[in-house]
């Protein structure tokens, strides 16, 4: 007899309707899945983000915001009146020039003098006694340092004593009072103590480098500078964009090197932006200067960080 087709079991091909409630597809378990862990990622990083904005984002707005009004006690919007002052301001463009002059000088002179110690110290007899005093000024503050170079700079400090007794009075001078040299000695000042980091860092980088490298460059008949040229310095290519990078920064906002030892004089021919901001605000009582001047070097910063990183990386990503 035959059976009917409607009486026939279904067979392992038929669909069937998951049950209302049941368990979840896996598309749908692993999207649910990947919300939660959003969600619970965003809850730890809030407390970071909320300081940030609090402490560095909403100050640096309402600086912003500040620039843009004039010094009087009812504070008119002035347009961009602060920012022209640089134009018309003798000190204010006499700071340009002693920044840059900083940004060239805390750049190149940690890194030749970091890069020099550091090849000369690498594994020879004395290296740890040389590496420690080179590194020790960097445990110092800024602050202690220019006491340190203040007694050796002033009109009868250690440096014009030491040439008066050796028969170089000619070249005995107030090492602080005439620009641009007071600010050259400064800038010298910086770089006796940011060149300890610059040395740590290629230290490092030398460190990190094959010997089967140089081995190899020294079988093809390489000589030294032939090595240090085309083997050494390209391995230490991303140390020195942390060096260059670092000294960038550090030379465009220095301030308590300057503040001790001259407090931007005489006069204001020693200021950076970051002394003329002080001077502004704190001093002089120009808020709204002062706020322009934070914007302009907040800018300088910015803007030179990026293009020398953008830089570096898109030569290494080629």
């Amino acid at each position: 007899m035959s059976t009917s087709t409607t009486d026939r079991p279904a067979t392992g091909g038929s669909r069937r309707t998951p049950p209302v409630g049941g368990e979840p597809r896996p598309a749908e378990r692993h999207a649910w899945i990947s919300g939660r862990e959003r969600l619970t990622a965003g809850g730890f990083m809030a407390p970071s983000v909320l300081l940030v904005a609090v402490f560095l984002l909403a100050p640096f707005v309402w600086t912003i915001h500040r620039s843009f009004f004039a010094d009087t006690r009812t504070s008119p919007f002035s347009w961009f009146d602060n920012y022209t002052r640089f134009a018309s301001d003798p000190a204010l463009t006499r700071s340009i020039q002693n920044t840059l002059l900083w940004v060239v000088g805390t750049v190149v002179l940690p890194f030749v003098l970091g890069l020099a110690i550091a090849c000369m110290t690498d594994a020879t007899r004395f290296s740890r006694l040389a590496r420690l005093c080179v590194v020790l000024p960097y445990a110092l503050s800024g602050s202690a340092v220019a006491v340190v170079w203040n007694f050796m700079l002033t009109t009868d400090g250690a440096v014009n004593q030491v040439l008066t007794s050796v028969g170089l009075d000619s070249f005995a001078q107030g090492w602080l009072l005439t620009w641009p040299g007071n600010t050259l000695v400064m800038i010298l000042a910086n770089a006796w103590q940011a060149t300890g980091v610059a040395v740590i860092l290629f230290l490092v980088g030398l460190q990190s480098i094959p010997p089967e490298t140089l081995e190899a460059g020294s079988l093809d008949g390489a000589g030294s500078w032939q090595q240090f040229r085309h083997i050494v310095l390209p391995q230490l290519r991303p140390v020195s964009i942390i060096v260059i990078g670092m000294s960038l920064v550090n030379g465009l906002k220095s301030f308590d090197l300057i503040w001790v030892l001259t407090q931007g004089g005489p006069g204001r021919a020693t200021e950076t932006l970051a002394v003329s901001m002080y001077n502004e605000t704190f001093l002089e009582l120009r808020p709204g200067a002062g706020a322009a001047i934070a914007v302009v070097l907040t800018v300088i910063v910015l803007a030179a960080s990026w293009l020398y990183l953008r830089r570096q990386l898109d030569v290494k990503g080629e």
